[in-house]
């Protein structure tokens, strides 16, 4: 009989597990993997974006957007700091706040093993459960290395992400076995892709990024209807990358995250200038023609795409000198290059998404402490409650600040 059994030795279930027996909790840390933190281990490009420090409420999503604050302000990008400080961990800031290993993510890893081993964890690994049944006196559960008990149940296996590394929605099943309402999982931080016929011109694009700035809305635009608390229009000002199938680049995952089917993104891809103005100031006596002016904006190529697909009406605009190019049809093309508006017909999928959005609903749990409130001695942190951070290390601050609040709230 363990005081807690945690199921997922990720990012949020070791740091648990290490708080919880440090302070002198008996507990079991079980993962079905063969490989410790996978996840952890090809984040930053093998580097691990481990934080940012400029972490808030407002870089979550969440159908109850509240819910994460008392976790992260208890636990702080710089407290996560002060521990990496004490195990001699050099880092550096990369950009808008992203902390990174300056050497490799094995040393996030090593380090939360570390401090599961000055909590004396027992680990179980790798070891698959199968059952999980409630009992009087806490959990009981049946694994292929034989059955554990518990008083107390952490479930940190995260999300459905990157499925290759062994993801599941192993979390959100337990969740409705005891009851619990479950938000609507999707692929997050994703590339998006669109209909291939309305794409083909754009495919041969592929390879060609920008800093774009985009919305989930148009600017100074309504919400689209039926939008949750929480998933409000965004706006991020990032380079995005045409791929064959679609788009991607941080720009789009960013926006993906709060991208829903039906629904439209919107791009400026000249978010630093007055494009109506600079164009008809240009304008007299101009013999360039319009495609080589924009060619001073982006790469030719896709100067001549947009100018070929933004204005239907006025097909030949590429080759047309600048000078003869009515004021109106300037101004129309200024405001659909500020305004590109599209509509996603999905995204790639869990196989290339770095998180997933939705998962428990956290108005069944106590945002202090994660556990359920319908179930006493059940936990859930980390990636599979829904709670999800924008790309730049957040989502690790919230697996640190959600897998601390379940550790300092277990009972011995």
């Amino acid at each position: 009989m363990f005081d807690v059994a945690v199921i997922g030795a990720g990012a949020a279930g070791m740091m648990a597990a290490a708080v919880a027996g440090q302070r002198g909790l008996r507990v079991v840390l079980i993962d079905h993997a063969r490989r410790l933190a996978e996840k952890i281990r090809i984040s930053g490009g093998g580097r691990c974006n481990f934080t940012n420090i400029g972490t808030t409420p407002a870089n979550f999503i969440s159908q109850n957007p509240d819910f994460c604050r008392s976790a992260l302000s208890a636990y702080t990008p710089r407290d996560f700091l002060d521990l990496i400080r004490k195990h001699g961990i050099s880092w550096h800031e990369k950009h808008r706040g992203q902390l990174f290993c300056d050497e490799s993510s094995e040393d996030i890893i090593d380090m939360l093993r570390r401090e599961c081993e000055a909590g004396k964890v027992s680990w179980r690994m790798p070891c698959a459960v199968s059952e999980i049944q409630r009992e009087a006196d806490g959990f009981r559960l049946a694994t292929d290395q034989g059955p554990i008990e518990a008083r107390q149940l952490v479930l940190a296996t995260g999300g459905m992400a990157i499925p290759q590394l062994g993801a599941t929605d192993f979390a959100l099943g337990i969740a409705r076995q005891f009851g619990l309402k479950v938000v609507e999982p999707r692929p997050a931080l994703v590339p998006l892709t669109f209909d291939p016929a309305s794409w083909a011109p754009f495919s041969e694009l592929s390879g060609v990024a920008l800093e774009v700035c985009v919305r989930s809305k148009p600017e100074g635009g309504k919400a689209t209807s039926g939008r949750a608390r929480g998933v409000a229009p965004a706006v991020f000002l990032e380079d995005l990358l045409f791929t064959h199938r679609g788009l991607s680049g941080p720009a789009i995952l960013q926006i993906s995250s709060y991208w829903n089917p039906g629904e439209t993104i919107h791009i400026d891809l000249a978010h630093a200038q007055d494009l109506e103005r600079e164009l008809l100031d240009a304008k007299p006596g101009s013999r360039q023609q319009l495609g080589t002016v924009l060619a001073g904006l982006w790469p030719k190529r896709l100067a001549e795409q947009l100018l070929a697909t933004l204005d239907s009406a006025a097909p030949d605009l590429a080759t047309r000198r600048l000078a003869d190019v009515p004021d109106k049809t300037l101004r129309r093309l200024a405001s659909r290059i500020h305004d590109w508006a599209l509509m996603p017909s999905g995204t790639v999928g869990y196989k290339k998404a770095e998180v997933m959005r939705g998962g428990v609903d956290t108005r069944g749990l106590n945002q202090k402490t994660m556990e359920a409130r319908s179930v006493p001695g059940l936990y859930f942190i980390g990636e599979a409650v829904d709670v999800t951070g924008w790309l730049g290390g957040y989502n690790f601050q919230w697996a640190w600040a959600s897998g601390v609040a379940c550790g300092r709230a277990l009972a011995g």
